[in-house]
């Protein structure tokens, strides 16, 4: 709640950190390109709370103490995000290098059939990203071999693209390993499994309707090669042991996940699983990456990043990880987007963005709508999904307290917008990496992008239709 000693300040004078962050982030993106998130993002983000504390503190007369409480009360917030976080990337090695998602994808690939492929395509990466957490990584190296199977196969490269983006979006949003969905239910004060639970409800029916578009469209088409596919398989098979019986990791963590058990501890137990697993499975390998010593091959798995040369470029991509060190990134990047919705909160700019907006929203309809469609102007003015996950959910973490919706209702609108729209605009780190990747024009993938399409508007149909939209006692809200 805000401090009523702190002054109201107007909210056009509120905007002015935002206009602020999204100048100087136009100007970062296209300096640095997919390499903001590195620190060039956070910077803007410091500077932008700069200033706004400096407003606050020069024109209003707001006092440092309580700006730097409220910074302080963001940043202990995320302390549950940042744990699971770095255990994503110990999951992420772990489950590369002990080979269970190197069999998974093999296994995908030999159910490819080219009157099915679209539908195979977005299925297979759907599945990967789902276990990696990761649509980048998806797209960048499963994508990269489907491309040129695809292509192979007659397929438009935008429709091939489509699909490759529509599948990892919807693994990544959907994933307990993904740092996106971590940050949407951290933002939202969400429990991570109750977030995913929540988004189902529109998560599904949006991927079900891309995926029979997808199956129509492969259907309709003539294609004739898929040695592509096959060599990729051999490829896979020839550098990892490949074998059923790795399927029991993911099948380990889904157990643990139908147990409900806390976030943090099905990771750390997957990881766990897959480390012992690595070691007798994958020895080789292991004993390659700790230059000889098994031990301390695997401890690098779990915190640095790996590389194994395996003689196909393609697959050198696929198995390099990035392990908990390659989450420092989004931690910092974390920290300051915390320190600037604190500088916000704390001197009150914004309660007076939120108070503008509530004028403006009577009801579940126009306030997920409301969501949604910042959400989507955030990814074209900051240029990055992390910011935009952030800053739309700061933006209306009170207003959906205040009219009395669960937060969950927020993490999920913030989801289906902020995370999903990020590669459909040219200019946004996530569009511009996928469009270098796969070498297909953002403009040209766009309309195939099927998931990615539907998601927000099946997010505001719901809400019209005032499906599970529940208030805090738990009762479900009428349509209004």
């Amino acid at each position: 709640m805000i401090n009523s000693n702190i002054p109201r300040i107007h909210w056009l004078i509120a905007l002015v950190p935002f206009i602020l962050l999204v100048t100087l982030q136009i100007f970062v993106i296209k300096q640095f390109g997919s390499d903001a998130i590195d620190g060039a993002s956070q910077t803007v983000l410091l500077f932008s709370a700069g200033v706004a504390i400096a407003i606050a503190m020069v024109f209003y007369k707001v006092s440092w103490r309580s700006i730097d409480s409220a910074i302080v009360d963001n940043i202990k917030t995320i302390g549950p995000a940042i744990l699971i976080l770095f255990l994503i990337g110990a999951i992420s090695g772990s489950w590369m290098v002990s080979g269970v998602v190197p069999t998974m994808i093999y296994y995908g690939m030999k159910v490819l059939a080219p009157s099915v492929f679209l539908f195979i395509v977005c299925l297979v990466c759907a599945l990967v990203s789902l276990i990696t957490g990761s649509s980048w990584t998806t797209v960048a190296t499963v994508g990269i071999a489907l491309i040129g199977i695809g292509t192979a196969h007659g397929f438009p490269v935008g429709w091939t693209a489509g699909a490759i983006i529509s599948g990892a979006y919807f693994g990544d949003k959907i994933s307990p390993l993904s740092d996106t969905t971590v940050l949407a239910s951290s933002v939202g004060e969400v429990p991570l499994f109750t977030h995913i639970r929540y988004m189902m409800i529109t998560t599904v029916p949006s991927f079900v309707i891309a995926l029979l578009v997808f199956l129509v469209v492969s259907l309709c088409h003539q294609t004739v090669d898929d040695t592509q596919a096959v060599s990729f398989a051999e490829g896979l098979q020839n550098s990892f042991v490949i074998s059923p019986w790795l399927l029991m990791v993911p099948l380990f963590t889904t157990a643990l996940i139908a147990l409900r058990l806390p976030a943090a501890i099905i990771l750390f137990l997957s990881a766990l699983m897959a480390g012992i697993v690595m070691m007798f499975v994958q020895p080789d390998i292991v004993s390659e990456i700790g230059d000889g010593n098994i031990f301390r091959g695997m401890m690098l798995t779990y915190y640095s990043s790996t590389t194994i040369d395996t003689g196909n470029e393609v697959l050198n991509d696929l198995v390099q990880t990035r392990g908990m060190r390659g989450m420092l990134s989004t931690v910092f990047l974390i920290f300051c987007a915390s320190a600037f919705g604190g500088a916000l909160k704390g001197s009150g700019m914004m309660h007076s963005i939120t108070a503008a907006l509530a004028k403006g929203i009577s009801g579940q309809r126009t306030l997920v709508a409301s969501t949604v469609g910042t959400g989507l102007f955030s990814n074209m003015v900051t240029g990055d999904q992390y910011l935009s996950i952030v800053l739309t959910g700061s933006i209306f973490k009170k207003l959906y307290s205040d009219k009395g919706f669960e937060g969950r209702l927020l993490s999920r609108s913030t989801e289906d917008s902020a995370t999903v729209t990020s590669v459909l605009v040219p200019w946004n780190t996530c569009g511009m990496t996928q469009s270098m990747v796969l070498k297909v024009p953002t403009l040209d993938y766009l309309p195939y992008c099927l998931f990615n399409i539907i998601s927000p508007l099946m997010s505001i149909t719901v809400a019209i239709i005032g499906y599970k939209i529940f208030r805090k006692e738990c009762e479900p809200v009428e349509s209004v």
